[in-house]
């Protein structure tokens, strides 16, 4: 599952690092005797943080070679009801269109898109980026029966409204980590705390798959028209949104046990 982690303002932190710590509690105690110490455990040293200019990440994954050069993964991007999703295309952003959108984007390059229709926030616009740093690989023909989910909450959007930039890393569960419980279709979330960095975290819980930014930065001149020297990266936008998962996957009468499904990580800093 893909989950969420986000960077709060100092008030907000606080109530997030409390649920953290008391989810964090819970699961330590049963793993505290089977678990190595620090001393143990071999040092990690990692080259990328979250805090990298967009699209940096995806390129040196590039570089690692493997198949993901040319690759459109589908992406599935949800907002709460009312919101409307562009995407830059040849300097300029295409038609809105409703959300849920599902589009393939490349690894590697950030993606800009425009968000509008806010609830409660009429004539306001958000311009996050998407960076896909990793693909998924689903039977042949099948891709969109797989993607991976980036979910903007009204949460999200209004902190972001508010001044705040906010840094979602989407990641792919580990299913040795996953707990044993049935979990709705709403992406779960976990909130990073202050100092930690969201995409070590989510390395951590699983695989990094994307990474979302959104701030109230407008990335667009008195035209309209993108501000930016870059050229707008190829994408392809499919007709229909991919298909719930309780169509897909249907419990069995009496059966539960874990999902492996995107989540994220959430840090949002206060500007």
């Amino acid at each position: 599952m893909v989950h969420r982690l986000r960077d709060l303002p100092a008030s907000d932190a606080r109530r997030g690092i409390r649920v953290v710590a008391i989810w964090c509690a819970s699961i330590a105690a049963s793993f505290v005797w089977a678990q190595p110490t620090a001393a143990q455990l071999p040092a990690v040293h990692y080259r990328y943080t979250s805090d990298r200019s967009p699209g940096a990440i995806g390129k040196a994954q590039l570089e690692r070679g493997g198949p993901l050069p040319g690759y459109f993964q589908p992406v599935e991007v949800r907002a709460p009801r009312g919101v409307e999703v562009s995407l830059a295309d040849d300097g300029a952003f295409s038609e809105p269109r409703r959300n849920p959108v599902v589009a393939g984007m490349l690894i590697g390059p950030a993606y800009r898109l425009k968000l509008t229709g806010i609830p409660f926030h009429e004539g306001e616009e958000l311009f996050p980026t998407i960076e896909v740093i990793n693909r998924l690989c689903p039977p042949r023909g099948q891709e969109l029966r797989f993607p991976v989910v980036i979910e903007l909450t009204q949460e999200d959007l209004e902190l972001a409204l508010r001044g705040n930039f906010v840094t979602r890393v989407i990641y792919l569960e580990d299913p040795g980590q996953a707990l044993p419980v049935a979990e709705g279709e709403q992406q779960i979330s976990m909130d990073a705390q202050t100092g930690e960095d969201p995409l070590l975290a989510a390395d951590v819980l699983g695989k990094p798959m994307a990474i979302l930014r959104v701030g109230g930065r407008v990335p667009v001149d008195s035209l309209g028209q993108l501000d930016t020297n870059e050229p707008c990266a190829p994408f392809i936008v499919f007709n229909r949104p991919a298909t719930p998962r309780h169509e897909l996957f249907p419990t069995p009468t009496g059966a539960s046990g874990p999902d492996r499904r995107t989540k994220r990580v959430v840090k949002a800093n206060g500007t």
